[in-house]
């Protein structure tokens, strides 16, 4: 393969790439800001892991997958739910006992890091979700940059700001070229003439 062929099929991979890039960004912004600030994709929900209380399996700074709705009384012993707590706060941790009382359905659960189990009981209507066993480590720290204004302007703005720059340096590398090319014209033309 030649040089022009590899520099042209990099070059429309890169501006893929940036064009991918730019509508995930669309689409994760959009989408969180439409959810109500959870970025949703194919009926999963992600949410982002703040404490350490599941590692080493989830690590802090993680991104999780996790599937909301269903029977939320359907859970076992081991599985790993997401659950408001009582101070509004999400929180991911696995179910390590079933507490039925007539109807009402709770969950003792326990971090998988935390040594004792947490202190008050799960009810089934605080369960949001349950996990789905993805993870993305650490790019929870930057999902949680991108819901500030200043994060949610960047998100949208560097993928666009990419693409103008890679353009800009794509014109400027052809015209470099057109006159590269047009100077060796000139000289030849010149050199002919005085021959």
């Amino acid at each position: 393969m030649e040089a022009k062929t590899i520099k042209k099929w990099t070059s429309n991979i890169v501006t893929t790439i940036l064009f991918f890039v730019l509508i995930v960004m669309l689409f994760v912004v959009i989408s969180s800001k439409a959810s109500g600030g959870e970025p949703q994709a194919f009926g999963y929900q992600l949410k982002t892991v703040l404490s350490g209380s599941m590692e080493p399996g989830i690590k802090t700074g993680s991104i999780i997958a996790v599937k909301p709705g269903g029977d939320m009384t359907r859970f076992k012993k081991s599985d790993v739910i997401t659950f408001k707590s009582e101070d509004n706060v999400f929180v991911t941790h696995r179910v390590a006992k079933i507490i039925k009382n007539g109807d009402q359905v709770s969950y003792q659960t326990k971090g998988d890091n935390n040594k004792t189990e947490d202190l008050n009981p799960v009810l089934s209507n605080n369960v949001i979700a349950e996990y789905s066993g993805f993870t993305i480590p650490y790019l929870g720290y930057f999902a949680d940059y991108t819901k500030s204004k200043t994060g949610g302007a960047l998100l949208l703005l560097l993928p666009g700001l990419l693409i103008l720059a890679y353009a800009g340096f794509s014109i400027w590398k052809t015209v470099s070229q057109l006159e590269s090319k047009v100077n060796k014209v000139a000289e030849i033309e010149s050199t002919d003439k005085s021959v």
